[in-house]
């Protein structure tokens, strides 16, 4: 097995570890760990994909980079609806702003 195989394997099962590990953190473990994830399958399917030659697969990295922008953008619409609710909405601070002083 090639040494590239082994550090992507191994950057797999540390980014797999943070998340068992910081369950309980939504950006160390969500966020970071789960891209860590997604970006070593990438490269593993990308490689696998340039050894076989079959013209048919080339399509699985495109498919896995468009299910990972969808994860992205479901994780930053949950950070971002977790401070919300932790420090309020910034519509009520701006009604406030806007008000005609007497």
């Amino acid at each position: 097995m090639p040494s590239i195989y082994i550090n992507i394997i191994l950057a797999f099962t540390i980014s797999l570890l943070g998340v068992l590990t910081y369950r309980s953190h939504l950006i160390s473990s969500c966020l970071l760990c789960l891209e860590g994830i997604i970006i070593s399958l990438f490269i593993i399917s990308t490689l696998t994909t340039l050894n076989i030659h079959f013209s048919l697969a080339d399509i699985i990295p495109i498919a896995l980079l468009m299910f990972t922008a969808c994860e992205a953008a479901v994780g930053l619409a949950l950070l971002i609806l977790s401070i919300s609710n932790t420090y309020g909405l910034d519509h009520i601070h701006n009604l406030n702003l806007l008000q005609r002083k007497k």
